[in-house]
């Protein structure tokens, strides 16, 4: 299995999910602006869509799309908890969960906080949408540890990476206790952290 992924973007979610299912997968670095892997090969010649994550299994087959991905990975290890069996009402909120971060967050932040060309206008009204988003996963983190039950699962994983964003577009999160207590919990763990230091975003 190979993970093509780029340091902090969406694709860490899954690097995370296949650490903390014990799962063993190679990694591929892309430059997404220059259209490269860090081997030099062509990336839309692999995946014509050009951007990360991308999955390419045993078989040869590839796969994208965070949400899905991270229902995969966390199915081929039901061991870990990383997400709840199917049928189950804690699944299906997992999986409301893993589509809230994917329209709601997710997309807010990117592209349009992250490109210069977007307007000021634009940028302010994205960014009171977020936090009023923000100010859900506030909300639901309070009196608990996780989004979802009493363990980790890609949800936090998911969330985990999309709000660390947060300051790299000038947003405080300061106003959402919870989620600063939730995202230092998250980053604490050891395959986070494992996965942190293979990204290259932290030195020991």
């Amino acid at each position: 299995m190979k993970l093509f992924f780029s340091p902090a973007y969406c694709s860490q979610a899954v690097h995370i999910a296949l650490r903390e299912a014990g799962i063993a997968a190679d990694l591929v670095q892309v430059d997404t602006v220059a259209g490269r892997t860090a081997d030099g090969a062509d990336y839309r010649a692999i995946n014509p869509r050009g951007y990360v994550p991308m999955l390419e299994l045993d078989d040869g087959s590839r796969h994208t799309e965070v949400a899905a991905l991270l229902q995969y990975v966390a199915d081929l290890a039901p061991a870990s908890g990383l997400i709840p069996p199917v049928g189950s009402r804690e699944r299906f909120e997992v999986l409301q969960w893993l589509t809230f971060i994917s329209s709601e967050l997710h997309k807010g932040f990117s592209p349009w906080l992250f490109h210069k060309e977007t307007a000021d206008s634009t940028r302010k009204a994205v960014k009171d949408k977020l936090k009023l988003r923000i100010a859900d996963v506030d909300a639901r983190l309070q009196g608990g540890d996780w989004l979802v039950g009493r363990g980790f699962t890609v949800a936090d994983a998911y969330a985990f990476v999309i709000l660390s964003w947060a300051p790299m577009v000038g947003m405080s999160l300061a106003a959402w206790p919870n989620v600063l207590a939730w995202l230092e919990r998250v980053r604490s763990r050891e395959a986070v952290q494992a996965v942190l230091r293979a990204e290259g975003l932290l030195k020991d």
